[in-house]
């Protein structure tokens, strides 16, 4: 099919205005892949993002764009899934996370006086 990424990347920038740049580690996501796609089904909406090649120096398999209705979804996302305690890039690239965020944990019950 010539030209199809091209198209569902162009067909992506014209559904969704806010793209991050994901680079796939040297192993692949492995096991992170299916879990990224659930978290993006249940925050997003199973059409309300889409990830394409988004590959650097012509490599078409190095990196993904996600791509997102609103800039919040996008962040969340990155907050979760990428690097850092800060947002950073490597080369306007964000790099996905080995660990897991620490597990959030509910305020116990208190009474008041």
């Amino acid at each position: 099919m010539p030209g199809y990424p091209r198209d569902m990347i162009t067909n992506a920038e014209r559904r969704f205005p806010v793209r991050i740049r994901v680079g796939v580690p040297p192993g692949g996501f492995g096991q992170r892949h299916p879990q990224m796609t659930v978290w993006l089904d249940e925050n997003c909406g199973a059409d309300g993002w889409v990830m394409t090649p988004s590959g650097m120096r012509g490599v078409l398999n190095d990196a993904v764009s996600i791509y997102f209705a609103d800039a919040t979804l996008a962040s969340a996302f990155v907050a979760r899934w990428c690097v850092g305690t800060r947002v950073e890039t490597a080369k306007g690239v964000f790099r996905v996370r080995e660990d897991e965020p620490a597990t959030r944990t509910a305020a116990s019950m208190h009474r008041t006086p």
